[in-house]
């Protein structure tokens, strides 16, 4: 609660400075607070029904939006894929916690079932990101269940979560080798690397403050020329820089390690624990190259899904932290 209070706190400061408009950072709060807070309720009552509900709306909220997948990921023009592959990957990770939660056999394999048909889905959609996010995510709860220790296990997604939001800073400020540069221009398009750089460039010139919520698209000259652009600059990291500095990034940061840090902490089995992890290191992977964290849907989704991981059944399911 204090780093959110701390979130919404600094977003208002900035905000201030700079005539920002903090409105999506605090929804963004509000909807982290109460998906967290319904989830460590829910899963407290329903340590099964509960994720596999939250599988189930994930799954049927995608497909009955067509809109959200537009394309591949990273051809399509910047709209709702990422959030759309961020969807998917909660739901395959929900799916999973609800398997290794029950003890009934034929249902653990139907909500193994689930978690592959949302990967299906994936591929149905044409979400290129949404099917190997997911399968990652299910790969990762199939292997948690040799797993023995938490830390060595939950330290991995924290690193593959840095590597990818470094990859991607560096990418924007042309710091890769030249024929890395060129594989990863090849793989995103050009106004989205453009927007990177962009972002990148008033948070060099504004780190302490940022330009202000929500004036990225305000300031940045390769933002009116993007097609389809929503004034965001589609990179969770780079956009908390170029509006609210480095504070903000850090912030960004501390909620994602805390998350990590409750999960290691969790009386629920480590094959839930590593469960949710993976899927949250997905999502947060996504956030580094897509505007998904801008969607409302997915900021309560993995808040939910934290709460279920984190919450402790009243019936007494579970197992201590280190197991």
């Amino acid at each position: 609660m204090l780093l959110l209070g701390a979130c919404a706190g600094w977003s208002l400061i900035t905000a201030a400075a700079h005539d920002g408009r903090p409105e999506g950072m605090l929804l963004a709060v509000l909807a982290v607070a109460a998906g967290y807070a319904a989830g460590r309720v829910s899963g407290a009552l329903l340590p099964v029904a509960a994720p596999c509900a939250g599988a189930v709306a994930g799954l049927a909220l995608t497909v009955a939006r067509p809109g959200l997948s537009p394309g591949p990921w990273y051809t399509a023009p910047l709209g709702h894929a990422g959030a759309t592959a961020a969807l998917l990957a909660l739901a395959t990770g929900a799916a999973c916690c609800a398997a290794w939660a029950t003890p009934v056999p034929a249902l653990r394999h139907g909500l193994r079932a689930l978690a592959c048909a949302v990967v299906a889905a994936g591929a149905v959609l044409g979400s290129t990101a949404g099917c190997a996010a997911s399968a990652a995510v299910l790969l990762c709860s199939l292997a948690a269940g040799a797993a023995r220790g938490r830390g060595a296990w939950l330290a991995g997604p924290a690193l593959a979560a840095g590597l990818a939001a470094t990859v991607i800073w560096a990418l924007a400020a042309d710091a890769l080798p030249g024929g890395l540069t060129g594989a990863l221009d090849d793989r995103f398009a050009a106004r989205r690397a453009g927007l990177w750089r962009d972002a990148l460039g008033l948070a060099g010139r504004h780190s302490g403050l940022g330009v202000g919520p929500g004036r990225f698209g305000e300031l940045s000259t390769a933002a009116p020329r993007t097609l389809m652009s929503d004034g965001r600059p589609h990179s969770a990291p780079l956009q908390q820089a170029a509006e609210q500095g480095l504070v903000g990034v850090f912030l960004l940061v501390a909620v994602f390690c805390w998350v990590l840090y409750a999960l290691w902490r969790t009386p629920r089995s480590t094959p839930v624990a590593l469960t949710a992890g993976a899927a949250l290191t997905a999502v947060a992977a996504l956030a580094s190259v897509s505007n998904a964290l801008s969607f409302t849907a997915v900021t309560a989704g993995a808040a939910l899904l934290a709460g279920w991981a984190t919450a402790r059944p009243w019936a007494g399911v579970g197992t201590a932290p280190g197991r």
